[in-house]
């Protein structure tokens, strides 16, 4: 008895022999899709996952650059750039060339402290030397130039005194501030 076959489906194909496929494998007419297909649709969703993703960040860029804080720090940051560009630190607060009373100060001070070490009077002299540290626009230069120059005790003393003439500085400043402030 020979078993009859039925006649397939019109647009499926007879199966080849070996492993039958499984049912995740075929589409809905009972069809294997196409290797084509399956990779136009990755292509599709990964282009549109691109399309997505840059309007993502047009957006958010565009919300940063609205931001008056950002604008704010923008600002602030070309600021300080400018200002390492031109050799000026923040921590530089007069420019010695611009302002003659500060630097007429400095000479005088200098003087003094000189002529109170040469009488003897160290003490005078630390004092009169640190103002004129105080009132230099380039500090570390000035100490450097002290060291060579000032005997070891004497350079030793204004060492000592530096911390001090600090803090009377930032007195003296809170109090003018606290006197420029106060309405009476």
């Amino acid at each position: 008895m020979a078993q009859r076959r039925r006649p397939l489906p019109a647009g499926r194909a007879p199966r080849a022999p070996g492993p039958r496929p499984t049912l995740s494998t075929w589409d809905a007419r009972g069809r294997m899709p196409c290797v084509r297909t399956l990779l136009g649709l990755l292509a599709a969703l990964a282009a549109c996952g691109a399309v997505a993703f840059l309007g993502y960040c047009v957006y958010f860029d565009r919300k940063r650059r609205g931001d008056p804080a950002f604008k704010r720090r923008l600002r602030d940051k070309r600021r300080t750039q400018a200002q390492k560009a031109e050799g000026q630190g923040p921590a530089q607060l007069w420019d010695p060339a611009k302002n003659e009373k500060l630097q007429e100060l400095f000479l005088q001070e200098v003087r003094m402290g000189e002529l109170w070490l040469s009488r003897g009077e160290h003490g005078m002299g630390v004092e009169h030397l640190s103002n004129a540290l105080l009132v230099c626009g380039q500090p570390q230069k000035l100490l450097n130039i002290f060291k060579h120059t000032l005997p070891p005790k004497v350079f030793e003393m204004l060492l000592h005194k530096i911390p001090l003439i600090c803090q009377q500085f930032e007195a003296d400043m809170n109090e003018q501030e606290y006197l420029e402030d106060d309405p009476d």
